[in-house]
């Protein structure tokens, strides 16, 4: 006979079901999976510390032998503190709904429970991997938002940069100049490794999230299709490539899969947004959890425990929670553009 005190076994401590969820399925967003965009941070604080500091080169002045040397300029640092963000969701269980679980097959009771509590668990999962998605979609255009649309951090206004203002890249002309799309990639590449002041090296690629409009205008772009019209790829152009990528002027773009309904998670349809792979000015601070048995120690990307009902015994809450903070180091290595 299942019973309510089954909640109170080592199989549902908040150690266990953390181990648990990470086992769980999730629902892949883009940019978590682009290898080297984010750089992952634990911390065991609520709160991290970005030190901010100039370290470019600078010419030296000539003088003449014998002379002392000019001493080097001292760097101008800057130190400020962000707290993460807290992300946290529940579900109930009620004792009725477990009324009917009985052992099928080799299922334990308890087995059949566990496979209820991962079914309750996934769900809240995928929620929580959607709204990680939206903030990256934030921090790789330096404004990450919240859920309403309010924001969380302007990147841009914290270190005192200045993001390059939005480009027509006339993507509808319907006479274009010769070379126009390459010299506009040229463009923003060059934007984008300026503003990285040598960061990344020579190992810096550049992504382009297009929306629905502005990749299908590229793909359909008279210059674009020239240039693929003998390689194998041409096929591929001819088909649409909805929701594929390619490359063109030394930059990926990808047709951006965002939500369904195309505003919830969104680049914009006729809008295109640029950022470096490989330069480590995206990272993502992790924060432990809040119960005691996370205390001081490195955070991980999600917790999860099961809080009883301990006045009447009638349900429990399964819950999920995240303290992440993704931060991007240097907004003004970031570049946009639009359709027309």
């Amino acid at each position: 006979m299942l019973t309510m005190d089954v909640f109170k076994s080592n199989a549902f401590s908040a150690t266990s079901m953390t181990a648990a969820v990470d086992k769980v399925g999730y629902v892949p967003g883009l940019l978590g999976s682009i290898p080297g965009l984010v750089v992952p941070a634990p911390v065991r604080t609520t709160d991290i510390f970005i030190e901010d500091r100039g370290t470019e080169a600078a010419l030296i002045q000539t003088d003449q032998r014998g002379a002392p040397p000019k001493a080097r300029g001292g760097e101008q640092r800057k130190v400020r503190s962000f707290r993460t963000v807290r992300l946290a969701q529940s579900d109930t269980i009620h004792a009725h709904e477990l009324q009917n679980i009985r052992a099928f097959g080799n299922e334990t009771e308890l087995q059949a429970l566990q496979v209820e509590i991962a079914r309750r668990q996934f769900l809240m999962r995928r929620d929580l991997e959607l709204t990680r998605e939206n903030l990256y979609l934030g921090m790789v255009q330096g404004l990450v938002k919240d859920a309403d649309g309010s924001t969380i951090y302007d990147w841009a206004a914290e270190f005192g940069q200045t993001i390059p203002a939005e480009v027509d890249w006339d993507l509808d002309n319907a006479s274009p100049a010769s070379g126009v799309v390459r010299t506009a990639c040229n463009v923003a590449t060059r934007s984008i490794l300026r503003g990285l002041k040598g960061l990344g090296g020579n190992n810096v690629q550049i992504v382009g999230l297009a929306g629905d409009t502005f990749f299908d205008n590229l793909t359909a772009h008279s210059e674009v299709r020239q240039t693929y019209l003998n390689w194998q790829a041409a096929a591929d152009l001819r088909e649409g490539n909805a929701f594929q990528q390619f490359s063109f002027g030394n930059i990926t773009f990808i047709n951006y899969r965002g939500t369904d309904d195309g505003t919830t998670v969104s680049v914009g349809t006729d809008k295109c947004k640029f950022f470096p792979v490989g330069a480590g000015i995206f990272q993502e601070a992790l924060s432990p959890g809040e119960s005691f048995e996370f205390v001081n120690t490195l955070g991980k990307p999600l917790y999860s425990m099961i809080v009883p009902d301990k006045d009447r015994n009638m349900w429990v809450k399964p819950e999920i929670y995240s303290y992440p903070l993704p931060v991007c180091t240097m907004p003004q290595a970031l570049y946009r553009a639009r359709r027309t």
